[in-house]
Parts: structure tokens; C-alpha cells; sequence
């Protein structure tokens, strides 16, 4: 029985008679010879077989003499229509990967999988993408074929593994926790309601609540899940959806123990880009950063003085000039940047001791885009019933969250990381849309 050879691995099969499936992603056609460009998920494979002519020829002949005409007319194969190639594994310098497949002695053995393809919405074959984002977006399906644009989504799926893998190695138990949520109490952004069986409920803005209160079950905790913003930031590195890869973890002394874990994430997820995702690395020209032992920070107050400015916030232009500095400085493309002022941060983040009007939390710089938020949480009941009276509000709302620091919380701290806004910043691309697969933002529902 001839199985399945992937693109990748037809090296090792030299002289053999295998199958190839996939799609046509090209066809070249000349008087004696035709070459089909079949593509996987690994690669491309050149098949080889007579020409359109030769293979009309033979085809009549079968007829005639009463025998089934092997395959179909290949010069009616649309590109892009799903086909296997029976054929034998030759050497060729030429061909991708060094091998190419040539016509077995009874004939080439094309079989069609799918419907004839219709006209995709840019040209999958060619080596470079000229369309508009609109239009990659519109037809995304289909166009994320594109070698180019599928390679942002392998680096993706390699940083998840790579933080996961991380995490794992520090005692981090992973969790999945609820998207839809019964009330609206988390400050910082506005939420999406909806109707749950004729009672009102919101999709979740972050699962903070959750990893905190599963801080007292397992201790260290963290997660990957998309979360929603109803901000109508209509920018190039905001979306209304995103994926957001949490983490929590009890018994620390402040924001630095988990700035230590965001390092080890980190180195995490770049190791794991290089190991699992070379060919999409070295296709799209990325240049993988260092993460540095010790990633240098800065207060927020500094900050200020150095950009001349008093301001409860940085604001992107401050980011890509911190970032800039720390480069110069340290030689870093990372930079955290701590101590934020308590009236831009959630209410139940920690002080800083000494200096009440600052926080114990940061945010993560990298290549001039702000990546990583996190910091050091309250973990005692009545400094979160005191922080909610600071602040002119009724604890009502939160007892379900509440709750939980009545029965014993560690000192605990966390962070959350847009994992699209790191792809970009890896890949260098221009809108965050280009490294989500079907965005959410003001204007998009679909596809």
C-alpha cells in the first residue's frame, strides 16, 4: 500500500514510489514536459509528468483501446484544487528540498480531492504579497495560505508552547476559566454585555479574578484565552479580541519575584520560536531578541524626569523613546518600565511601600511597544474593603471575587501578556491584524 510522504521528508525516500497530497500551488506547462508545484503543510514538492500534449495523446489511446484514462486532464486543475501525485522519489539539486517526483511506468497518477478551486484573492504562488490588508483580511481562508502570511501564526503557535513550557518547568499549573462572567467589576476597560438565559452578563476583559483566586488552590497558575475590550481604539496595535497569556503566583516578597518569571517566559518563548519555527524565522527575516539575565527597568517617576513630562501615563511615542534608551544603554530590546502611579493601575494592585501614590507593578517594554503588564496584587480582605471605600465604591459587586481572601491569600502577583502585539513587534509588521487570525476590532465581524 503507497501512504503519504510530507514535503519535508521525501529526502529519505529516494528511489521509492510514495504519495504526495496537498494543493496545486503552481503549474508550468511546456511542450513535453509538465511540472506541478504541490504544497503541504511542510513545503513545496515538484512533480513531473509528460506534457499536456503527451498526456492528451495517451489519454485518447486509453480510450480508444477501451482502458480508464489514468487521472484527470491536468491542464484543468485549477491552482489551488487539492490533489494527490503518486510518483517515484528522484534526486534533482533543482527541485525543492533536492527531490523532486517523476511519472511512475503506467503513467502519471493524479487524483483530485476537492472541487476545482475558484480564483483565490491573491496569487498564493507568487513570493512576495502585494495586497492590500483589506483584502488578505476579506479572504483570509485563503490567503493565509500564503507562505508569508502563515509564518507570523507558526511563530505564534511556537511562543505559546515555549511559554507554556516555561511555566511548566517553574511548578505553574495551567487553567482554563470562564469568558463569560456575571458582572462588570474589573476597572481599566469597558466590557461587551450580552443576555445569559434572560440575565445580564459580559465576555470576561482578563481572567484576573479567576488566576487570583486559583492562587490559593494551586499556587502558581497561568493561562492562555482570548479576552475582550470594548475600548473603541480604532489603531493599528489595538483589537477589541486578543489573546492574552496570564500568569499568577503566590508567596513573593513584591514585583520583582514576578518580573523574575516574565524573564524566564520570555527566554521561554524566543528558544522556542528558534526551535519550532525556523522556517517561518528565517522566511520572514526575523531577528530573535536576547533576553538579557537581568532585564533592565526604570521607575515610572525617572521615566518622567527623563522624558521631561508629568503625566500618569506613557503614551506610545514615551514607549519607543524609553525603548530606544534602554537599547543604547543596556543594549536591550527590553525594558520594564515600574512603580506606575496607583490612579492609572486596577484598585487591587499593591502600594509601593514608602511612596503610596506609586505602585508595586510594571509594564514590559519591548522594541518601543508596551507588552507586558503586571505587578504585585492585595491579599488581605480588609485592604481590599479599604481600597474600595478609597475609591467610593461598594464591595457588593465584588463579593464573589471577595470572597476568596476571607479564607487565607498569599502575598501574590501576576502579569498578562498580548500575545499578538508580541508577534508583531518579532515579525516587525506593521498592524496587529496581520499577526491575529480573524480580528476583532470597530469595524470587523467576519469573517
Amino acid at each position: 500500500m503507497i501512504h503519504r510522504v510530507l514535503a519535508t521528508d521525501l529526502s529519505a525516500h529516494v528511489g521509492e514510489t510514495v504519495q504526495v497530497s496537498g494543493w496545486l500551488h503552481r503549474r508550468r506547462e511546456l511542450k513535453r514536459v509538465t511540472f506541478l508545484i504541490i504544497r503541504d503543510r511542510t513545503g513545496l514538492t515538484q512533480a513531473v509528468l509528460p506534457g499536456a500534449g503527451e498526456q492528451e495523446r495517451e489519454q485518447e489511446q486509453e480510450q480508444q483501446q477501451g482502458e480508464q484514462p489514468h487521472g484527470q486532464r491536468l491542464h484543468d486543475i485549477p491552482e489551488e484544487t487539492v490533489i494527490s501525485f503518486v510518483g517515484v522519489v528522484t534526486a534533482n539539486d533543482q527541485a525543492p528540498g533536492g527531490v523532486e517526483l517523476v511519472a511512475p511506468a503506467g503513467g502519471p497518477q493524479v487524483e483530485v480531492l476537492s472541487s476545482p478551486a475558484a480564483t483565490p484573492p491573491l496569487d498564493i504562488y507568487r513570493p512576495t504579497v502585494t495586497a492590500s490588508l483589506p483584502t488578505i483580511l476579506d479572504g483570509s481562508p485563503v490567503t493565509l495560505r500564503h507562505p508569508h502570511l502563515s509564518a507570523p501564526f507558526q511563530i505564534t503557535a511556537a511562543s505559546v508552547a515555549g511559554f507554556r513550557g516555561a511555566l511548566d518547568a517553574l511548578g505553574f499549573t495551567e487553567i482554563h476559566t470562564p469568558k463569560i462572567v456575571g458582572s462588570a467589576t474589573e476597572s481599566g476597560a469597558n466590557v461587551f454585555a450580552l443576555d445569559w438565559f434572560g440575565h445580564p452578563a459580559y465576555l470576561a476583559q482578563s481572567p484576573q479574578f479567576f488566576k487570583q483566586a486559583m492562587v490559593g488552590v494551586f499556587e502558581r497558575v497561568y493561562e492562555t484565552g482570548p479576552v475582550f475590550r470594548a475600548e473603541p481604539s480604532d489603531t493599528a496595535r489595538h483589537l477589541a479580541q486578543y489573546t492574552s497569556l496570564d500568569a499568577e503566583l503566590g508567596f513573593i516578597q513584591d514585583h520583582r519575584d514576578v518580573m523574575a518569571v516574565v524573564r524566564e517566559a520570555l527566554a521561554g518563548m524566543v528558544a522556542a520560536v528558534a526551535e519550532r519555527a525556523p522556517a517561518a524565522v528565517e522566511l520572514l527575516g526575523v531577528k530573535l531578541p536576547t533576553v538579557p539575565e537581568k532585564i533592565p527597568e526604570i521607575h515610572f517617576s525617572e521615566a518622567m524626569a527623563m522624558l521631561g513630562q508629568d503625566e500618569p501615563d506613557l503614551a506610545p511615542s514615551d514607549e519607543r523613546t524609553l525603548s530606544e534608551w534602554a537599547l543604547r544603554e543596556f543594549g536591550s530590546e527590553f525594558l520594564f518600565v515600574t512603580g506606575y502611579p496607583m490612579t492609572k493601575r486596577p484598585f487591587y494592585t499593591h502600594a509601593e511601600p514608602g511612596r503610596p501614590q506609586y505602585s508595586n507593578s510594571f509594564d514590559l517594554l519591548f522594541r518601543g511597544l508596551e507588552l507586558i503588564t503586571g505587578g504585585q496584587r492585595l491579599h488581605k480582605y480588609e485592604d481590599y474593603v479599604a481600597a474600595l471605600a478609597a475609591r467610593g465604591e461598594s464591595t457588593e459587586p465584588y463579593e464573589g471575587y471577595l470572597s476568596a481572601f476571607r479564607h487565607g491569600m498569599p502575598p501574590h502577583g501576576g502579569f498578562a501578556l498580548g500575545l499578538e502585539r508580541w508577534t508583531m513587534r518579532l515579525t516587525e509588521a506593521d498592524n496587529l491584524r496581520r499577526t491575529a487570525l480573524f480580528p476583532r476590532d470597530l469595524h470587523r465581524l467576519t469573517p
